[in-house]
């Protein structure tokens, strides 16, 4: 399989535990969401912007994505934002600029587009922490995380139904939050399908 198809797949608990670099979290319990917070984007803004200044002149683009980056849709009080450089493998480039503003690094999976994942705790009243998910630039799966997000912002009918998913799955028991995550797979390569999909027909138009 090429680099540029690598699956999602539902991940154990040991797959889990081998991609954070400290004890994953274990949640064994539901998932809390709440209704959108108007100052979700604002703390998104607040953080980008200080992540640009700390990452100088390294090429980057960084990203609101994840639920709290979609007006009327619910989210775990978790600000997701995407950071997208030449090179996410190369933690010696950001990672220490990051560590200056509370990030911490504490996923990497070199076997899926080199992906990390860097946290930042007591965020702010609106919202409990961030992940910031880094991947290199052209990578597929940054693609798609951006046109998940613009599908959701755009088409109430996708919207609603991964809303209502989200708080149907939020109600069962989970051992960590990755394995609700998984649960929404099935809901997320629908409504991406949907989304190429179109995009594939006005382009041919």
């Amino acid at each position: 399989m090429s680099e540029q198809e690598i699956p999602r797949v539902s991940m154990s608990a040991a797959e889990i535990q081998a991609a954070h670099l400290v004890a994953a979290p274990k949640l064994n319990g539901q998932v809390t969401l709440r209704e959108y917070d108007p100052r979700w984007p604002l703390v998104f803004e607040r953080e980008a912007a200080q992540m640009r200044e700390r990452l100088g002149r390294l090429e980057h683009r960084i990203e609101h994505v994840g639920s709290t980056s979609v007006p009327n849709l619910p989210a775990k009080p978790v600000i997701d934002m995407l950071l997208t450089i030449p090179d996410s493998a190369a933690e010696t480039s950001y990672v220490p600029a990051l560590q200056q503003l509370g990030f911490e690094l504490v996923i990497r999976e070199p076997d899926w587009y080199e992906h990390r994942v860097l946290r930042k705790y007591d965020l702010d009243p609106s919202a409990d922490t961030a992940n910031l998910h880094v991947l290199s630039a052209g990578c597929p799966e940054a693609d798609r995380m951006l046109l998940f997000r613009d599908r959701l912002r755009e088409h109430s009918g996708d919207r609603k139904l991964y809303g209502d998913t989200k708080r149907l799955l939020s109600q069962q028991t989970w051992q960590y939050v990755q394995n609700y995550a998984d649960a929404k797979s099935e809901v997320v390569a629908d409504i991406l399908q949907q989304a190429t999909s179109e995009n594939s027909t006005d382009a041919g138009t």
